[in-house]
Parts: C-alpha cells; sequence; structure tokens
C-alpha cells in the first residue's frame, strides 16, 4: 500500500537550544540483505537492499548517548535466535564498542544507549557495551512479553535499566514527549505502532540541522519519498498496530523538508552524517 501523501509541516518548529560543543556521528556496524519486495510495496523481488544495523552518538556536555546499538560481537548468535523467516545473509563490521576504544572515546562520558525499539537489529550491540539502556515502559513490557524481544533479553541481562517516562507534551505531532536535557536539543517522542513503546528521536545541532531518527516506521526511504508502507505480510509480522504506524509514517513524511529523516535500515540515510573522528575530543560544560 502506497499512502497519501500528506500536507508537510509548514508551522514552527519546537525551540532548541543546543549547546555550541554538540555533535552527532554515525557508527555503522554492519548490513544484512533483504530484498525490496519484503521491504516495501512495490519493490521488486530483483533488488536486494542492504539493511543498515548503525548507531548513533549523540556528543552532548552533559553527556552523551547513542541511539540503538547495532550489531555486536555475538551477532551471529543473536541471528540463530530468530525465527527462520527472520534470518537472512549478513555482513559484520566493527562494533560500536570497537569503534569507540579505537577513537579513545572516554565511556565515562557515555549515560547509555536510547533504544528506538528492542528489536534484534537495534540491541545486539548491547552485549560489549556495559552501559545504562534507556527504554520506556511500555517497550520494556513489550520486550519482557514478546518473542521478538528474545534477543535483547539476553544482551540486556546485566545491565542497569533507566526507565524513562513520556510524560511530555505533543510534539511535532506525536502524541507525547520526553525532553534528555531539557533544553530541545535532544527530544525523543513516542511513535508506537511497531512495537508498543517504539519511538523517534528528533535532534537539533547548534548548526540549526535536525534530524529525525525514526526507527521502523518504515525500513526504507522509499516510505519517506514516495509513502510506500511495507507490504501487508510484513506489516502482519513486523508491526501490532499497523494503523499507528501508518500515522507516524505520515507524520514522519509531513516533516521531512525540515528535517533529515532517517529510517533506521537505510543506509542513505545517514548521508551527511559523519563518522567518529579517529581521535575523539570530549566537549565539556
Amino acid at each position: 500500500m502506497v499512502i497519501e501523501q500528506p500536507s508537510f509541516w509548514s508551522s514552527s518548529l519546537p525551540q532548541a537550544r543546543p549547546p555550541a560543543e554538540m555533535a552527532l556521528y554515525r557508527l555503522p556496524t554492519g548490513t544484512y540483505a533483504t530484498r525490496a519486495k519484503f521491504a516495501v510495496t512495490g519493490g521488486s523481488f530483483r533488488d536486494m537492499r542492504h539493511f543498515a544495523a548503525t548507531a548513533v552518538l549523540v556528543s552532548h556536555p552533559r553527556g552523551d548517548l547513542l541511539i540503538d546499538a547495532g550489531f555486536g560481537e555475538n551477532v551471529a548468535a543473536h541471528i540463530k535466535m530468530l525465527a527462520r523467516l527472520e534470518r537472512a545473509p549478513y555482513e559484520q563490521g566493527e562494533t560500536v564498542a570497537q569503534q569507540l576504544a579505537a577513537a579513545g572515546y572516554d565511556q565515562s562520558r557515555l549515560l547509555g544507549v536510547l533504544v528506538t525499539h528492542v528489536h534484534w537489529d537495534h540491541v545486539s550491540g548491547l552485549d560489549s557495551l556495559r552501559v545504562p539502556v534507556w527504554i520506556n515502559k511500555d517497550e520494556l513490557q513489550y520486550a519482557a512479553d514478546d518473542t521478538h524481544g528474545s534477543v535483547f533479553r539476553s544482551v540486556s541481562q546485566g545491565l542497569p535499566i533507566r526507565e524513562y517516562a513520556l510524560t511530555g507534551p505533543e510534539y511535532l505531532g506525536f502524541p507525547a514527549s520526553f525532553d534528555v536535557h531539557g533544553d530541545g536539543s535532544l527530544v525523543v517522542a513516542l511513535a508506537a505502532g511497531h512495537t508498543s513503546g517504539s519511538v523517534v528521536v528528533f535532534v537539533t545541532l547548534p548548526s540549526g540541522k535536525r534530524y529525525a531518527f525514526i526507527g521502523d516506521l518504515t525500513w526504507q526511504m522509499d516510505g519517506i519519498t514516495r509513502g510506500a508502507e511495507r507490504p501487508w505480510l510484513m506489516r502482519r509480522l513486523a508491526d501490532v498496530d499497523p494503523d499507528t504506524v501508518r500515522l507516524g509514517l505520515q507524520r514522519s513524511i509531513a516533516l521531512s523538508r525540515a528535517f533529515q529523516v532517517v529510517p533506521a535500515h537505510d543506509v542513505r540515510a545517514y548521508d551527511g552524517i559523519p563518522l567518529l573522528p579517529k581521535q575523539f575530543a570530549h566537549s565539556v560544560e
């Protein structure tokens, strides 16, 4: 199904006061292969898409956060935990932990990993990151109850859980929010639909550049550029509430002229976000 294109966002954007030292980096950890036929409505069986497993580091003077964790050291074992239908050929790169170590990153700066949701390809890398997991109540419950939470339950054992509440106001059409640093630079908004507590993470940089990391509201940029949903069977298998996913996708399309919208698994969507520098310099408040 291809959804009707909504009107683009024309109202003023929420105020944000990102500190001058704030920065954003991508940490690609590998890819896995899926045919476009199974990824987006109208996709070709011959078109092989390489799904990104990429974490994003949001560097902020009050402490850094990773958005998702990518592939971990034990990704092969994690894939074996999936139903056979969900397994796919993959290529593994350096884990987030390895990239941080290679850059000389001081992990005492890292407040934790903010997961957009708990599916395996977003949390595998927690196996080598001994930091808190930032997650909301609904997603934590989904992780405990749903079969798709099995990898998360494995990799999060022994990790501190930082449960945050989405008690803030509606944000850019999404029904509830959480302003991480209180300055509008990093705002988590409830999306739901794909999983019970899945979120969109909005980042505003000092340059004024704005990003919307939308997790799996769509797997590929086709969802944003032409409103292509997942195929019917994939919606039934992957989403707890396809109608809510459709609404979140419409909201994301509406924002796409004001934000760089980043579906988690489209490699191209991360264009322009720099890699972690080989010698990472920390900002201080």
